[in-house]
């Protein structure tokens, strides 16, 4: 099982044989989850910093057991360059697993 965390969420990293199988979770309140053993796709640079993780560009196919992290921003993007969270933005954690 791998744990990933990522800014965006790609039926591309699904075969298709698996789709019926993905299960999303939205999470309740704003704290992020423990990001620590998790593998980055973070793509964005900006997203990675203020995220506190890697920013990698790699391809990512879920299998069975796998969960992913996704950082889905709300109230904005992100400004050019940005190392924290800009005022009245947030993050909102959803959970996708490979059942």
């Amino acid at each position: 099982m791998t744990v990933y965390v990522s800014n965006a969420f790609s039926l591309q990293m699904v075969q298709d044989e698996d789709l019926q199988r993905v299960k999303f979770h939205a999470t309740e309140g704003e704290d992020a989850p423990d990001l620590s053993e998790a593998v980055s796709c973070v793509g964005h640079a900006d997203t990675a910093a203020v995220l506190g993780v890697e920013c990698a560009r790699i391809n990512v196919t879920l299998i069975e057991g796998d969960r992913m992290w996704v950082a889905q921003l709300t109230g904005g993007r992100l400004p050019e360059g940005s190392k924290t969270m800009p005022g009245g933005d947030r993050f909102r954690w959803v959970l996708v697993e490979l059942m």
